[in-house]
């Protein structure tokens, strides 16, 4: 039996891991090689993340590749959405680039909006309204006359970047693109309308690239750090979500998905972009995903929350595990925040930020962090009822249950809530979702499958899932009233 190794580079916004996947005889495996921190760096009034730290651990995932002697298949990088790097005319990166989470894009949305108005751009793109989307930040980069925007040849979202850094090819692959609210869902590049309104060109874009397609293969200077040969490089699924809901292991279209991890990511999966006055009322996205399929989903604000707090708190237990079993000990539905709300973005304090919103509001102040944690879960299902509610008005087929991937799912209080929340069936797994659709398209690209059915299959052979069923259906529908009472944001 020949076995087939893929080595996926999965970034997120807090942390990041290098995998190896390996397929052999129709069976997934996976071992995590390398973990590691992502930081955020705060310098000169502006928050940045640390590319050349990216890179080396890159690096020093396929180093130990080497030494253990494998030979690697093909390699593929996710990451984050929206951020991006500029490259100068020699080829040198100008700089590290901005965090989504840099403060410099307050009130650009609205600046832009006198170029051109909010429903023209939601028409172009179909794209959640959010200040950090790439749009916003070129914008403001442009107004503030940043230099590394001025003198950009190419312009790299986060995985095309890094790509770049082990090859030398510039591309710009289509499901991180779609993050950017500069993209055409029905054309498929970028509008040369919005950018235009912003002094850039289409050209300073790498080329278009889609998900399985191979970009190029380590460089010469990459081959001698690593000890490895001309391993190929695939464009999979950059934007993380876009990898995950790739591993979601549905038998048919009748479900909806949520990637839960920083980020509360929820929605279906479509054939067409569903573009129009209920999904702009809503603020819904329309995102990239495989195969020509759409990811209609809202962002939600997710474990950041509870990251936040834990960072903190003084008392609580250092195990999150701990600190989630014993929330369950604090008084239910006692008090509700809009995970969404603007404040909870990036606050000097969560824990304040957290207890002044339900002061606001006339609620019990949460006072430990028990009742905090609480707090956060039981906010969350509900936001999560709220949004479902607002996509089976939407979706083009009937939801008839949700499938939980990411870290999120591995909290079984959480993922009870939900299905109670939401009267629905919850199923959960694969935890690594991510990484598993990642190595999945690489599998693709590979051909070892052909299609996202095949994908699918193995994926779903190859994990164990888990089932929650809705219970307490007249507590949790009190709450909700309760909480659509406290909470307006849509």
């Amino acid at each position: 039996m020949t076995t087939s190794n893929f080595f996926a580079v999965d970034l997120g916004a807090t942390s990041g891991r290098t995998i190896l996947g390996s397929i052999c005889d129709g069976t997934l495996t996976q071992r995590e090689l390398t973990r590691f921190p992502n930081h955020i760096i705060r310098t000169g009034g502006h928050f940045f993340w640390d590319i050349y730290a990216l890179y080396h651990e890159i690096i020093r995932g396929l180093k130990l590749v080497a030494e253990e002697g494998i030979k690697l298949t093909s390699i593929g990088i996710d990451t984050w959405g929206v951020d991006f790097v500029c490259i100068g005319k020699d080829g040198g990166l100008l700089r590290n680039p901005y965090s989504y989470r840099d403060p410099h894009t307050q009130g650009a949305m609205e600046e832009y909006f006198k170029l051109i108005p909010k429903e023209r751009v939601y028409e172009k793109t179909g794209i959640q309204f959010m200040n950090f989307n790439s749009l916003f930040q070129l914008s403001a980069m442009h107004s503030h006359g940043d230099s590394a925007l001025e003198a950009a040849c190419k312009i790299l979202f986060i995985p095309d970047a890094l790509t770049y850094m082990l090859t030398g090819e510039a591309v710009c692959e289509y499901t991180i693109l779609s993050t950017s609210q500069t993209l055409d869902p029905r054309t498929r590049r970028i509008d040369p309308e919005l950018i235009g309104a912003i002094g850039l060109k289409e050209e300073q874009f790498g080329r278009y690239v889609n998900p399985g397609d191979t970009v190029g293969t380590l460089s010469t200077e990459v081959q001698q750090q690593t000890r490895l040969g001309p391993v190929p490089v695939v464009a999979v699924a950059g934007h993380d979500t876009a990898s995950a809901v790739a591993a979601v292991p549905a038998q048919d279209e009748h479900f909806a998905y949520l990637s839960c991890g920083t980020w509360s990511l929820l929605g279906i999966e479509t054939r067409e972009a569903i573009i129009n006055g209920k999904s702009f009322s809503y603020n819904f996205t329309n995102e990239g995903g495989i195969e020509g399929t759409t990811r209609f989903l809202k962002n939600i604000c997710g474990m950041w929350l509870l990251e936040r707090c834990r960072q903190e708190w003084t008392d609580a237990p250092a195990d999150v595990n701990t600190v989630n079993r014993e929330a369950m000990e604090a008084e239910p539905f006692r008090s509700f925040i809009n995970p969404d709300d603007p404040r909870f973005a990036n606050p000097t304090s969560m824990v304040q930020a957290i207890q002044g919103y339900c002061r606001e509001t006339g609620q019990p102040v949460p006072e430990d962090y028990r009742q905090m944690a609480r707090c956060i879960f039981e906010s969350l299902a509900l936001r999560y009822r709220q949004v479902t509610g607002y996509l089976r008005e939407l979706a083009p087929f009937p939801i008839e249950r949700l499938h939980v991937i990411g870290g999120g799912s591995l909290n079984p209080y959480l993922m009870q809530m939900t299905a109670s929340s939401l009267q629905m069936p919850v199923l959960t797994g694969p935890v690594e979702g991510t990484a598993i659709g990642n190595i999945m398209l690489q599998a693709k690209a590979a051909g070892l499958v052909s299609d996202i059915f095949q994908m699918r299959n193995i994926i779903a052979q190859s994990i164990e899932m888990k089932t929650y069923l809705p219970q307490d259906a007249t507590e949790w529908n009190q709450a909700y009233k309760r909480y659509t009472d406290t909470t307006t944001t849509t």
